[in-house]
């Protein structure tokens, strides 16, 4: 069972200057880095996530790569000898400055989102509340809030929910909720449409 007092990091999972929240959990195999999960949100096996600010409810399924870092393009050589260089010299030292600016560059996930396998989302990069990305997709750009995008680039599939009832969800935030009342709400978070949920729950 999860617990609201520590994170269930699987024995493999490699994390630095990472939080997590309450509920959380990161599937074997997987890396996190520079990076904060969000209350209730997990990762499947194998992801590999840096320099990314997550938000609650996120669903992560396995292999899903978030805020992969790049190489530098304007220099002569692309290769990390250049940054990395004390792997290479005992007498470099490594370019903190490049290290700087790289996990600055961070991708923000958003509540409720639901990332498929395989998924690669890079830096710079929002994920609105709600949104749903395929399987195998490469996000390159922003994704609005309750849609749903696929594809290499990742382009537009549908909307997720109509418009007015994503922006009730989102004026609901639902997410926020304490603990003991979404386990109130449990059924009904079952078995009720969103609008029907919106039209019980939003005053």
């Amino acid at each position: 069972m999860l617990s609201d007092e520590k994170p269930l990091l699987h024995g493999d999972v490699q994390q630095a200057n990472s939080s997590f929240g309450r509920y959380t959990e990161v599937g074997p195999g997987s890396v996190v880095l520079n990076s904060e999960l969000g209350d209730y949100s997990y990762c499947g096996p194998n992801c590999d996530i840096a320099n990314t600010s997550i938000g609650k409810f996120s669903n992560i399924a396995s292999n899903v790569r978030i805020g992969p870092t790049d190489h530098p393009m304007h220099t002569a050589s692309l290769h990390h000898f250049m940054y990395r260089s004390s792997w290479y010299w005992d007498d470099a030292e490594d370019d903190t400055a490049f290290f700087a600016a790289r996990s600055a560059r961070r991708a923000f996930i958003g509540h409720d989102t639901w990332i498929g396998h395989g998924a690669i989302i890079k830096p710079d990069v929002t994920i609105g509340h709600g949104a749903v990305i395929a399987a195998g997709a490469i996000v390159t750009k922003d994704v609005a809030p309750y849609t749903i995008v696929g594809g290499v680039t990742a382009r537009l599939i549908r909307e997720r929910l109509p418009r007015d009832i994503a922006e009730r969800l989102m004026d609901l935030a639902w997410w926020d909720w304490p603990h003991d009342e979404i386990r109130a709400a449990l059924n009904d978070f079952r078995a009720l449409s969103a609008g029907s949920f919106l039209d019980k729950y939003q005053s």
